[in-house]
């Protein structure tokens, strides 16, 4: 897939993964919906593109849980742009750590970093199948390929989001629908010293997890590995190389990993 001219919405994209995504794509000749629950962020990040490459961005202020906000983004790009080729399900919530999570902590993870793809894909999807190609590219996380150590609402709601995506790729791979699922380990974002700065003993071990696993990776060098991904329409996106071998040896035995990963977890919590 080459993104130059394509039509593309990018959600979360007022900060982080989301704002180097649009800067990347505008930059490779892509029109891009930048979309933000804080509007105002999305506006700063689409005039920051717009002054190297004027008229590339629009940008939204979205909830992009709501099925009808989704909508109105869809709407906003083909008027400016045209019909949507690819779709970045980027915007993400770290979530409460620990049991203690309530039932609306588990609601907004679920409809934010799952529900919110679901929903996206409904709408798009169709419309791909017709024109015989689209391009969907969920952001998930490393967590949703191993776990996350305090947040059972981000680990819970990451993996499922990688299922969606290898459903999709699935269900409609044969038919023109492109996918890639971005799972990343550390990424310089505000999502990910959350925990840290949450008070909490679990938040603080979370960010202590991702930050000590590996190198922590600036969003523009993220944003570089999506795009040579969509380029190669390859469906796993790991900016840390080291993920996949961190995933096959939990394949290869999964209760010597989960062993270590309690071992782990302690000397974890035994430094906060």
């Amino acid at each position: 897939m080459n993104v130059a001219q394509r039509v593309t919405i990018v959600t979360g994209g007022g900060a982080g993964i989301g704002g180097a995504l649009a800067a990347r794509l505008a930059r490779e000749g892509a029109r891009v919906v930048v979309a933000d629950l804080d509007a105002d962020s999305a506006r700063a990040v689409s005039e920051a593109v717009n002054a190297d490459r004027p008229g590339s961005t629009v940008s939204a202020g979205a909830d992009v849980s709501d099925t009808e906000q989704i909508q109105r983004l869809v709407d906003l790009a083909e008027s400016t742009f045209g019909p949507v080729d690819l779709y970045f399900a980027n915007a993400g919530i770290a979530g409460a750590p620990g049991l203690d999570a309530s039932e609306q902590d588990w609601d907004r993870s679920i409809d934010v970093n799952l529900r919110a793809h679901i929903r996206a894909a409904k709408l798009l999807v169709p419309g791909w199948l017709e024109r015989g190609e689209g391009y969907f590219v969920s952001t998930a996380s490393a967590a949703g390929l191993l776990t996350q150590i305090g947040s059972a609402t981000y680990a819970v709601t990451k993996h499922a989001a990688v299922s969606f995506a290898e459903w999709l790729s699935v269900t409609y791979g044969d038919r023109g629908v492109r996918v890639s699922c971005l799972c990343p380990m550390g990424v310089n974002t505000r999502l990910l010293y959350s925990g840290k700065d949450s008070g909490d003993v679990l938040g603080r071990a979370a960010t202590r997890a991702v930050t000590s696993a590996g190198d922590v990776l600036e969003p523009a060098e993220v944003a570089d590995a999506v795009l040579a991904a969509v380029k190669d329409e390859r469906f796993l996106v790991l900016p840390h190389e080291d993920v996949l071998d961190m995933y096959r040896q939990k394949g290869s035995d999964y209760d010597r990993w989960l062993r270590g990963m309690r071992r782990y977890q302690s000397s974890l919590l035994a430094q906060t």
